[in-house]
């Protein structure tokens, strides 16, 4: 045993004097492909940040908020326990305790444009939109105090400028967001934990990231390129040196990164740039259309069963897509020829549709596609001026199901119809005094007796409709509504 052991350690002692003579002689770089391919590699990151590490900054910014304090106004802070008895003085006025402070924050940012004298930079609204100062650090430690152009909370994008006259400061080369796929190395650049102009390499895990819990404006690009907080505006670079997003959030547990970081991607913003410039804020198109996904047992029903699109559950009557023909009920495949995915696509896609311009809406009606429809795009109105008042019906059609009988204690076996669902208040369905639950049989006196059925009827009605609604086994007519 003493042999062996004594062995082991003088081939340890061999090893380690190995490795100490191999650490101190110049590396062999020729005479093996394996390494010249990793080699190749290594000289194409490092081209990609050289080029791109000066047209990232870091953006410091100040916010001032406000806070209550509970002591406003006196003179000794036991007051605020055991109470001050009253002068009956009022000749003052009184304190109402709002105290104004300064927030530190940063994150990062890319230059997008440069015009004369005039950088802009890119960045998340949650860096700096709400910011009351900004300054923008370079990667070679110059400070340029920055202007916030304009913020968009929906997006989470906003744009910043700064002036220098150092014409040597680059403009990063944007690039195709929709040619992205899976698998494609990404590199992504910023100041992850205040560690300003940092690099980190992954590849691109999905495209097209639009769960629940993420804004419907934006289909992100999910990458593990290690992104930490400070990456917020960074820019996620593909292997050609060019801008393909903008680094946003990430999902952890931890607030550190896990590997799921997403970025916005750079197709999503490049009219938005030119806005922000033109109009200090992000127009967004609006054609009046309230949309949604449908079961696949809807879709087969409405006749569009296997087919991407988006439905048009109802439509605003002052809206330019009823006034150029939209109806509730159409089902929505395809927008300037671009086919229609989902609806959360079909939302992003017409948003970023210039206010002004006609679009054109790829519409399968009664299970037949019909002649595209031309619709005049306008600027969406504050949320405040969308009234339910002209949202047509007001309600969304369900199918009449064996199992909503039951829960609705209807006996009636043989009853044909549609459920009347999410009645929306002040619209018209609630000035015609429909209820949530209420079995609509007949449109204008003609029989339904599914939800195709019913959007047919209410797609032919001109200028008034009435319903008949079973109620206790008998049937009432409602009001008419005129539009």
């Amino acid at each position: 045993m003493k042999k062996i052991t004594k062995l082991f350690a003088t081939v340890a002692i061999v090893a380690l004097f190995t490795v100490s003579v191999f650490a101190d002689q110049p590396s062999k770089k020729s005479g093996n492909a394996s390494l010249s391919v990793v080699e190749a590699l290594q000289s194409s990151f490092r081209s990609i940040s050289q080029s791109m590490l000066p047209a990232v900054v870091e953006v410091d910014i100040t916010e001032t908020k406000t806070y209550t304090d509970p002591f406003a106004g006196m003179t000794n802070p036991f007051e605020y326990f055991f109470g001050r008895p009253d002068s009956g003085d009022d000749s003052k006025k009184k304190d109402d305790g709002k105290r104004e402070y300064e927030s530190k924050g940063l994150g990062s940012g890319v230059i997008v444009r440069k015009t004369g004298n005039t950088f802009y930079v890119l960045t998340n609204n949650h860096v700096a939109g709400a910011a009351s100062k900004i300054s923008i650090k370079m990667n070679d430690g110059r400070k340029f105090d920055g202007k916030l152009v304009g913020a968009d909370s929906r997006m989470d994008i906003a744009l910043v400028s700064f002036e220098a006259k150092d014409s040597s400061i680059p403009v990063a080369v944007l690039g195709n967001s929709d040619e992205v796929k899976p698998g494609d190395i990404c590199l992504a650049f910023g100041a992850p934990l205040g560690y300003s102009q940092s690099v980190t390499q992954g590849i691109v895990s999905a495209i097209g990231r639009s769960e629940s819990q993420m804004s419907a404006i934006s289909d992100y690009i999910q990458t593990d390129t290690a992104i930490n907080q400070g990456n917020s505006g960074g820019p996620l670079v593909n292997i050609y040196g060019e801008v393909i997003g903008i680094n946003t959030w990430i999902a952890s547990s931890s607030g550190g990164s896990v590997g799921l970081g997403f970025a916005i991607p750079i197709n999503n913003i490049k009219s938005a740039i030119d806005s922000f410039i033109k109009n200090g804020k992000v127009i967004y198109g609006w054609v009046g259309v309230s949309l949604g996904d449908v079961t696949d047992e809807y879709k087969k029903e409405l006749g569009v069963d296997g087919i991407d699109g988006a439905l048009a559950l109802q439509v605003f009557t002052n809206g330019s897509a009823f006034k150029g023909g939209v109806k509730p009920g159409d089902y929505i495949v395809a927008l300037n020829g671009k086919t229609v995915k989902d609806t959360n696509q079909l939302v992003r896609d017409v948003g970023m549709l210039e206010a002004g311009t006609t679009a054109k809406f790829g519409v399968i009606r009664g299970g037949k596609r019909i002649a595209d429809i031309s619709v005049k795009v306008e600027e969406r109105a504050k949320e405040a001026d969308i009234t339910n008042s002209k949202l047509w019906p007001g309600f969304i059609a369900s199918s009449l199901t064996d199992d909503i009988k039951t829960q609705l204690k209807i006996d009636d076996k043989k009853l044909k119809g549609v459920v009347v669902t999410n009645v929306q208040e002040k619209s018209p369905a609630a000035s015609m005094r429909l209820q949530n639950g209420d079995i609509i049989t007949a449109v204008n006196g003609k029989k339904v007796t599914n939800v195709a059925e019913f959007y047919k009827e209410l797609a032919s009605a001109e200028k008034s409709v009435n319903f008949d609604i079973y109620s206790n086994g008998g049937t009432i007519t409602t009001g008419t509504y005129r539009f």
